[in-house]
């Protein structure tokens, strides 16, 4: 199986697009989260600059992982599923083939 777009049934494209935008929310809340928590402890200028590079680092990662990409989606969920913000049982209704790929993908 090539990792194409036309791979994809219309219901599958609407169970990623959807698991997608829930594994995107669980991570951006998060680390919203964690910078509500570090923030609190900036007390100097050299913390605003480390703040800042620590962002910059996140919004560089969050950007080359949530790729929308029907062609990358096999690898993209594994990913997600290995770094826990998204499960496989939220995948329910992708072909097996697919679910198998991801799951032996995020193991590695």
């Amino acid at each position: 199986m090539q990792g194409t777009e036309t791979d994809w049934s219309e219901v599958e494209k609407q169970i990623a697009q959807k698991a997608f935008h829930t594994a995107y929310k669980r991570e951006t809340t998060a680390l919203i989260n964690e910078i509500c928590e570090k923030i609190n402890l900036v007390t100097e200028i050299e913390d605003v600059w480390q703040l800042h590079d620590y962002l910059s680092a996140k919004r560089h990662e969050i950007d080359g992982k949530y790729d929308f990409d029907y062609s990358a989606f096999i690898f993209v969920f594994a990913r997600l599923i290995k770094d826990k913000w998204l499960s496989l049982d939220e995948l329910s209704g992708i072909a097996a083939d697919k679910l198998s790929k991801m799951s032996a993908l995020s193991r590695m």
